[in-house]
This record gives C-alpha cells, sequence and structure tokens, in this order.
C-alpha cells in the first residue's frame, strides 16, 4: 500500500513494514510503458460496482481481439475473487489462528493490492492500499488507518498475478467518471477512482510484481497523479511516464544493495518547485554541482549566477510618503484578522504556551523588579515591574500589530535607568518627574516616527544585523543564568574541609558572654523599659548548651566549633535542579521525533515540556525539603517605597529648563526603543515563521510610545519587545499537519497566530500578587534552568551559529549547507569573523557603562554591513546574507537592460 510512501506485508510477520521510499527497476518501468501502449486504456468509464466494471473491461478486450471470447468466464471468476487484507488482528485471534493453514488458491496467486488515494481537487497526491467481500465490512469500518488518509482522498486499485490459462498478460487501465465505493476491494472505505489490472500467463510473477509497483509509484508521484486525472487519451498517459522517466535517477547496482530499504526524506520538492527546476537540462546536475531543488534557501543552481530567494520584509515597510500613511495602512491591515486572534487561541497548545512563557515573564520582572530597585533605591521596584509588565504587555498584546511579541523591561533600560538616578541625586533633581519628562518626550518622538513611517528603516535590517542582535541577547540569557547559578555556590559554598575521618571533631558549642556583657545588657534593657534584674537573672540562669544557633546569637552567645558554618549542599541540590530543568526540557521538547508512543502522545509531551520539567523538579525540591531560594512574590499591592504614589505629578519639584532639557537623554532612549522594538519584530516576522496575517511595524511602535507616556505617569518601568521571550512565545506556537502520510515527516505549517495566550500571560503576570502562597514553592534555580533553556533554544535555526561551528568540523564532515555549496569556504569563515568581532565589541560595550550608546552601535552594525558591499560580491553576499534592497533594484534594472 501507498499513501506517499510504499508499505509490504511482511511474510509472516503479519504486519505492515515502515515506510519507505519505493525503489523501481528501470526495466519495469520500460513493461509498464508497453503495458499502457498495448492494453486496454478506458477513460472516464461510468462504473458503480466492480463485477460492472470488470464486464465491461473484459468486453472491450474482447472487441479489440486481445482476449479469447472463451476465457471470459475465468477472467472474471478471478477477478471477482474475494479480497484478504493484512489487517490488525487482537491476540486472541491471532492465537485461534495458528492452527489454521491458508489454503492457497492454484489457479491464481494475488501478489499485491496496492492502493492510490488523490485529491481530486488539485490538491496535493497522497497515497495508500485495499479489503475484504464487496459490502463494507465491519473490519473496514473499524480500521485505524483510515486516520492516516487525508479527507477527499480517492483511491488507484492495482491488481496483479499469474494464471495458467492464458497465453498473453491482459492488461487494463481504467479512470472512473465518478469515484466510486467498491466495497472490500479496499482496505477501508475509500472511494475508487483508478483501477489497472495485470494478469499474465504463470512464471513471471517477479516482473508482474515490478510492474504492479511501478504503476502505484506513479500514482502516488505529484506530478504523474495529475496527468492520470486530466489525461484525455493513451498517449498523455505515455507522455505522463516519460515526463516521469525523464527524473528518474539511477543507482549503479555495484554500489547499492536493492533489499536496504531507503528512509522517507525530511523534506520532499514540492510539485511546483519540480515543474519549474527539473528542465531537461539541469537534471544532470542535480545532485553532482548545487541544483537547487534540495536547497534549504530556494533558488537554482548556481551555473547560470542565479541567487536565492530576495530578502523581503513585505509591503509592511514601503514608505507611504503621507502622514501617518503607514499606521492607517497596518490598521487596514489588521482589522480584518481581528476576531480570528481570539477565537484561533482557544487550543490544548496554547496552555503550554501560556505556562512557560508566564513562568519567564514573572522571572524577568522579579530579576529586573530587583535590579531597578537597587539601581534607583527602590524608586522603582519588584511591586512596579509587575504592575507595568501586566498593564503594558496585555494592552500591547489586545492592540498591537503583532500579538506574538512580549514586551519586557531590558537590560540598556536598566543601564539607563540607573544613570538617570545618580545623575539626579548627584544634581538635586527629582528623579521620578524628571524620569516622567524624559519618557514623555521619548513617547512623542515615537509618535512623530510612526507618523512619518520612519520604520521603512527596518528594510536596510540584513541578516547580518538581525542574527548579531539576537545572537548577543541569547548569550545575555545563557550568561545570566549561569552568572546567578555561579552566585549559588558563594552563598552557600560546598564544605570541602570536610574529612569523614575527622567527623568526632565536628562540633558548635553556644558559649556564654562574659558577665560584663550580661550587665551591660541589662542596663540596655532598663532604660528600654524592662525590668533589668528579669533580664539578668534569666541570662546567668540559662542553659547556654541546650540554645538553638539563632537563640545564641540572639542573647548574645557566640558559636564556637568547626561545623558552625556549615550549611547543607545547597548549592549542588540548586545545581541539580537548574541542570536538570534545563535538560529535561531539551530532552522531552525533542520527544515528539522519539520512536516511543503514538504521535498525539508525542506531540503532547512535546508541548507540555517546560511545564512538566519544572513540575518534577519543583516536586523533587519539595521531596528534599531543602531551603533552596525560593521565588519572592510581594504580597501587598503597594508601590516599594512609602513615599511615592501611582501618580507621578509633572509640575512643581523641578526647575522649568529641566522640562526642556529632558528631550536631549529622550533621544537616547527613542533610539534604544525604535531598535529594540524593531529589530525584535523583524526577527518575529521573518519569512521562515510563515505567519499569515500581516506584520504590523508602525502600529506596535505606536503602542509602545503610548504605554511608555502612561508607564512614566505612573511611576513604571520603560517596556519593549523582548527577543528572546518572543522567540520562546512563538516556538511554543508552532503548528504542523495533524494527519501525514505513514513515513512522512509532520509539515511545518506556521504559527498559531492570536492574541489570547499574550493577554493571559499578562494578566496572570498581574494577579500573581495573590498567587504568592503557591508560587513560593518554585525554587529560583528551576527558573534560571528555564532561563538557560530560552537563551540555547534561541540560538537554534541562527545561522550565524551553524557558520561559527564550522570552524571546528574538517570538510568531510561539514552538514551540506546551500551556502557552502555556492560560495567558498574561506569567504564563509571570513563573514562568520567579520560577525563575531562586532558581537565581541557589542559585549564588551554592554558590559561596561558605555552600554548606553548599545542601541547606536546596533544601527553601527547596518554601518558595517554596508561596508561589506565592497569586500564580498553580491552572488557570496545573497547566499550568506541578504542583499540590500537598492541592489536588487539596480540588479533587476541590469536584467531588463539587456532583456531590450
Amino acid at each position: 500500500r501507498w499513501i506517499k510512501f510504499e508499505e509490504k506485508v511482511e511474510e509472516g510477520g503479519e504486519r505492515w513494514s515502515k515506510p519507505h521510499v519505493s525503489t523501481l527497476s528501470l526495466h519495469s518501468l520500460f513493461e509498464l510503458r508497453t503495458c499502457l501502449q498495448t492494453g486496454t486504456v478506458l477513460l472516464d468509464l461510468d462504473g458503480y460496482s466492480l463485477p460492472q466494471i470488470i464486464d465491461d473491461v473484459i468486453e472491450k478486450q474482447v472487441e479489440d481481439g486481445l482476449l479469447k471470447p472463451e476465457l471470459r468466464e475465468k477472467i472474471s471468476y478471478v477477478l471477482l475473487r474475494k479480497h484478504r487484507h493484512q489487517t490488525k488482528k487482537p491476540i486472541h485471534r491471532s492465537l485461534a489462528d495458528i492452527g489454521k493453514s491458508v489454503s492457497s488458491n492454484t489457479e491464481m496467486k494475488r501478489w499485491l493490492q496496492l492502493l492510490h488515494l488523490g485529491c481530486e481537487k488539485g490538491g496535493r497526491t497522497e497515497f495508500w492500499q485495499p479489503l475484504p467481500s464487496l459490502p463494507l465490512s465491519f473490519q473496514q469500518l473499524k480500521n485505524k488507518f483510515i486516520k492516516k488518509i487525508p479527507k477527499d482522498a480517492e483511491a488507484s486499485n492495482v491488481l496483479v498475478g499469474e494464471v495458467e490459462f492464458l497465453e498473453k498478460p491482459f492488461v487494463a487501465f481504467v479512470r472512473l467518471l465518478q469515484a466510486t465505493m467498491l466495497g472490500g476491494v479496499t482496505e477501508v472505505p475509500v472511494p475508487t477512482r483508478f483501477l489497472f489490472i495485470l494478469l499474465g500467463p504463470a512464471g513471471k510473477a517477479k516482473s508482474y510484481n515490478e510492474i504492479g509497483r511501478a504503476i502505484a509509484t506513479l500514482m502516488v508521484d505529484d506530478l504523474f497523479s495529475d496527468v492520470a486525472y486530466k489525461a484525455r487519451d493513451r498517449e498523455d498517459l505515455i507522455a505522463g511516464i516519460d515526463e516521469f522517466l525523464d527524473e528518474v535517477i539511477v543507482l549503479p547496482p555495484g554500489e547499492w544493495d536493492p533489499n536496504i530499504r531507503i528512509e522517507p526524506p525530511k523534506k520532499v520538492p514540492s510539485a511546483e518547485k519540480r515543474k519549474s527546476v527539473f528542465s531537461l537540462n539541469e537534471v544532470g546536475q542535480m545532485n553532482g554541482t548545487a541544483g537547487g531543488a534540495g536547497a534549504g534557501g530556494g533558488g537554482g543552481g548556481s551555473d547560470d549566477g542565479e541567487m536565492p530567494e530576495v530578502h523581503e520584509i513585505g509591503e509592511e515597510l514601503a514608505w507611504t510618503g503621507r502622514f501617518c500613511g503607514g499606521l492607517y495602512l497596518d490598521i487596514k491591515r489588521k482589522l480584518p484578522w481581528f476576531p480570528s486572534d481570539f477565537y484561533e487561541g482557544f487550543h490544548i497548545q496554547s496552555i503550554s504556551a501560556i505556562l512557560f512563557i508566564y513562568l519567564g515573564c514573572i522571572t524577568n520582572a522579579i530579576t529586573f523588579g530587583g535590579l531597578l530597585g537597587d539601581a534607583t533605591d527602590n524608586y522603582q521596584g519588584v511591586m512596579e515591574s509587575f504592575l507595568g509588565t501586566a498593564m503594558a504587555g496585555s494592552m500591547f498584546c489586545l492592540f498591537a500589530g503583532q500579538p506574538l511579541i512580549i514586551l519586557s523591561s531590558t537590560g540598556p533600560i536598566l543601564i539607563f535607568e540607573k544613570l538617570l538616578f545618580d545623575f539626579s541625586k548627584g544634581n538635586g533633581i527629582d528623579y521620578m518627574e524628571f524620569r516622567l519628562w524624559i519618557g514623555l518626550h521619548s513617547a512623542f518622538q515615537c509618535l512623530i516616527l510612526v507618523a512619518t513611517d520612519a520604520s521603512f528603516i527596518i528594510k536596510y535590517i540584513t541578516r547580518f544585523t538581525e542574527e548579531g542582535f539576537s545572537t548577543l541577547i541569547s548569550f545575555i540569557f545563557i550568561y545570566d543564568a549561569i552568572k546567578k547559578m555561579i552566585g549559588a555556590f558563594k552563598y552557600y559554598p560546598i564544605n570541602s574541609d570536610f574529612k569523614p575521618d575527622y567527623v568526632t571533631m565536628y562540633k558548635c558549642e553556644c558559649v556564654a558572654p562574659d558577665p560584663v556583657a550580661i550587665i551591660s545588657n541589662a542596663n540596655f534593657a532598663f532604660f528600654g523599659g524592662v525590668s533589668p534584674q528579669y533580664n539578668a537573672i534569666n541570662l546567668t540562669a540559662l542553659d547556654w548548651t541546650q540554645l538553638s544557633k539563632k537563640e545564641c546569637l540572639k542573647y548574645g552567645g557566640s558559636l564556637v566549633g568547626k561545623s558552625c558554618k556549615f550549611v547543607p549542599d545547597l548549592a549542588l541540590m540548586s545545581f541539580i535542579l537548574f541542570f536538570g530543568t534545563y535538560s529535561m526540557t531539551l530532552t522531552l521538547k525533542k520527544f515528539k521525533f522519539s520512536r516511543y508512543f503514538p504521535t498525539k502522545l508525542r506531540k503532547l509531551i512535546s508541548d507540555f515540556s517546560i511545564f512538566m520539567s519544572i513540575l518534577m523538579f519543583v516536586g523533587l525540591d519539595v521531596l528534599f525539603g531543602l531551603n533552596t531560594p525560593k521565588l519572592q512574590v510581594p504580597t501587598d499591592f503597594k508601590p516599594t517605597r512609602v513615599d511615592r504614589g501611582w501618580f507621578v505629578f509633572p509640575f512643581g519639584k523641578n526647575p522649568w529648563w529641566v522640562y526642556l532639557a529632558s528631550a536631549l537623554p529622550a533621544l537616547l532612549v527613542t533610539i534604544l526603543i525604535f531598535m529594540d522594538q524593531q529589530i525584535t519584530a523583524v526577527i518575529v516576522n521573518r519569512k521562515e515563521h510563515k505567519l499569515r496575517k500581516a506584520a504590523g511595524y508602525h502600529l506596535d511602535l505606536f503602542w509602545v510610545g503610548i504605554l511608555m507616556a502612561v508607564c512614566s505617569f505612573m511611576g513604571l518601568p520603560w517596556y519593549v519587545a523582548a527577543t528572546v521571550i518572543s522567540i520562546a512565545h512563538i516556538d511554543s506556537l508552532k503548528m504542523e499537519t495533524e494527519t501525514s502520510a505513514p513515513g512522512e515527516q509532520p509539515q511545518f505549517l506556521g504559527v498559531r497566530e492570536q492574541r489570547v495566550t499574550g493577554i493571559i500571560v499578562f494578566v496572570l503576570t498581574g494577579i500573581s500578587v495573590f498567587l504568592a502562597p503557591i508560587l513560593k514553592y518554585i525554587p529560583m534555580p528551576v527558573l534560571y534552568g528555564v532561563f538557560l533553556y530560552m537563551g540555547v533554544a534561541s540560538l537554534n535555526g541562527i545561522q550565524f551559529w551553524d557558520r561559527c561551528k564550522l570552524f571546528l568540523m574538517p570538510a568531510k564532515h561539514q552538514p551540506d549547507y546551500v551556502f557552502l555549496r555556492h560560495v567558498p569556504l574561506r569567504r564563509i569563515h571570513l563573514f562568520t569573523l567579520v560577525q563575531i568581532i562586532c558581537l565581541a565589541v557589542l559585549w564588551i560595550l554592554k558590559s561596561t557603562v558605555a552600554a548606553i550608546i548599545f542601541p547606536v552601535m546596533i544601527l553601527a552594525l547596518i554601518l558595517v554591513r554596508r561596508l561589506l558591499d565592497f569586500v564580498f560580491s553580491q552572488h557570496d553576499l545573497a547566499w550568506i546574507d541578504n542583499i540590500i534592497p537598492e541592489k536588487e533594484k539596480k540588479k533587476e534594472d541590469d536584467k531588463k537592460k539587456k532583456k531590450k
């Protein structure tokens, strides 16, 4: 049977084999061609049952003089025999069948029953095989195999065998006018559209078998099945076989074992691509030179200097030249999708995405809130961070152009806040009021950028800048997670001095303070309004050896002994939780590619991998009951500092000139916000993510500006798109084909584009204050593990990272990346080296006070990329990066001139 790949009944095994690529002998294809030239071809036969169809075929054969009339009955008897199918038997049936011998019919051995399912509606053709007696049987209806077959599928039945009464083969190819249910012919109830019958004289069974496999394989082929549906006569079918033969690749028998079953490939070229690429002249170099058919980046062979797909950011970034033109078009594009943004979010996959991103967001809010509190003397702390994240995030997900983007505080903003606070403190300026005016100026500048369509500058951000930026952010996540983990070893050092032999000497005693200290203690207590006599008697009467560590220090005693500073190995436990969460998430995420359990269960485990890992290691932590550092969430809904409210008044505390002067630092914040926001938007809207609903760069920036003004008035942190969490959000919402043919890899369909997950994540973040009793059980090392996973996962699919790994690989072990086929390795290494240097410069800048000019350096990356045009040819850049839009236009103009 074929749905897309071949499956054989394994003799004696009573089961279908693993799906594999059909390997045909060239001879069988030529024989099939001859069969179609000489046999009966009936196109658009009006058939309603198998006996009637077979009668029509035999009648036509007798008419054409291909069959003796006296053999009519025998042929009909053979073709209408009851079909036997390879179905799954329950164990008790299998045991009962052991004793029975299968009676074999000497008159005819049925070698194969094969079947093709093709979508008549021009969809992609898929395939598959046949079942018992003519009416639909219970066995057919309960066969689970039906789930593997796409809707609107139609069957091709291939009936092949040898009989002793024929002198020459009986061949017929039938296409029915309407797909018809032929009862038990097929393994599952699917209407039949095509029939191929081949009965021949005894002794050539193997040859017939191969011809049957050849026609079945052809019927599974997208291009040939198209021909079969549309053919008007015999010549069309033969032309279809010739086209197929043009594409056939021969494997030399001496270099390959025909018994090896070839595993189905991960990806096969689409019919459209094959139509365009496989012109006769290109077939020869398909595997040899460069052929674009298998190329990841698309495009054709390199002989004629063809380029890969153009760097297209999309119409969203076209410059309109009208006031708010881009914003208007964004709203116009997004409005029709607005209802579907809600109902498409109701899916089980959304639950796993919500849990994952929620934990990422609250960890981020707590981390940044804590750091902001330290930097601004608690003018903005964890509480403000929670409230700001919840409000800004949910508003953005509700109204923005790209709701898959997750807002968060970022490192550069944190550094800006610290410098701003120090400047205000040193110059006697009120920090909150000064910050409000900077926020308002910056929000206004963002709105000017929106009104003037300034986002079109993003067109000049090629993969070079994009990958440099996202790699840097991923490294920051990885570095921070590991740095925090190493910090645990400082807090709870491993007790390396411990010697098992000296265990007798490990003790810690509480020693009473000298009497003078007790008297002074008593006097102090007296002035505090407590009776001195009571305290003095109490302290002298104490049995100091019986006190706990806390009590001993409380009453002024001192601890003496080797084990006094001992803390159980919390560092090691923290490391187990940290690394365990990370590695388990990684393992479970890949579980959908494993061989265990059915597909749906594997996918469920993969979707909920992060949640399951967190649950597992939180449980482990609770089981051991060690005092590992836990997630601390504020429990009261009030500002961190007592002397500030939820609203910052704009006037009164600073001199008037501050209101105007604050426009200058605001410019820096605007560049920072603009670059951060738009580069993340470009990464999220990448073509590889197959997003259907258009992006909205101007609309996104508009809302970031508005939310900035609101946050400034409320004294909350400023928010911008967070690259790593946004990529994680997209990864957790990726969709794949539900029904796939056996052996076919699920195809990536795109991302579940909706607003529900983002909104729920931020609402949950807001009510985390009330969830504190539950959240306090989550150990911080577990969340650092999630951070590490986010950082590592967002490096996946970054070409720069793949190119870095090439430095360590000998040429013969390098993967078959498409750019390696087109660009010399030394040029690739040079390009990668430039990127590494840029990344190192950015990293150094980020780690010092100069981080404030970090966004300006991202702009500098665009400049560096422009300079690379003088070092690398446009051909090389097209493969390892993208061509800058102007150059692309120039190339097209040159082509037009040539044509003229």
